[in-house]
C-alpha cells in the first residue's frame, strides 16, 4: 500500500485538469452550502458502498472541509487498491485560494 500523500490546491487543480476525480466526502448539508463545480459527492460514511464507482486507473483527489475526513477517505481508498491523495486544508483552503464554489440554486457557495 502506498503512503497517504497530502497535496495543496494548486497540485489538486493540476491533477483535476489532467482527469483526476475530485471526491467531496463532506455531509449533504456541507455539499449543498458550497462545493467545487466539478466535484463528485459521496459522504465519507458511504464511500465503502461506492468502490465499484471508482476507476482504479484514475487518481482520486479527496476533499472535505479541512482535510481530516478526506485523509481517512484517501487512506481507505489506498488500502483498497485505488490511487488517492488528500487535499490538505480541504474546501477551506480551496476557498482561501479564491477557487469558485457552487451553492444550491442561485445562492453563492459558502464553506
Amino acid at each position: 500500500m502506498s503512503e497517504l500523500r497530502n497535496i495543496n490546491v494548486a497540485e489538486a487543480l493540476a491533477f483535476i485538469s489532467d482527469d483526476a476525480l475530485l471526491l467531496d466526502v463532506r455531509e449533504d448539508n456541507e455539499w449543498e452550502a458550497g462545493h467545487a463545480a466539478d466535484a463528485t459527492h459521496i459522504a465519507l460514511s458511504e464511500v465503502p458502498d461506492h468502490l465499484e464507482d471508482f476507476a482504479k486507473d484514475r487518481l482520486i483527489v479527496c476533499v472535505c472541509r479541512s482535510g481530516a475526513r478526506s485523509a481517512r477517505a484517501a487512506t481507505f481508498l489506498l488500502q483498497n487498491g485505488f490511487d488517492a491523495v488528500n487535499l490538505e486544508g480541504g474546501m477551506r483552503a480551496w476557498a482561501d485560494e479564491g477557487e469558485p464554489l457552487v451553492g444550491e440554486g442561485d445562492e453563492p457557495g459558502i464553506i
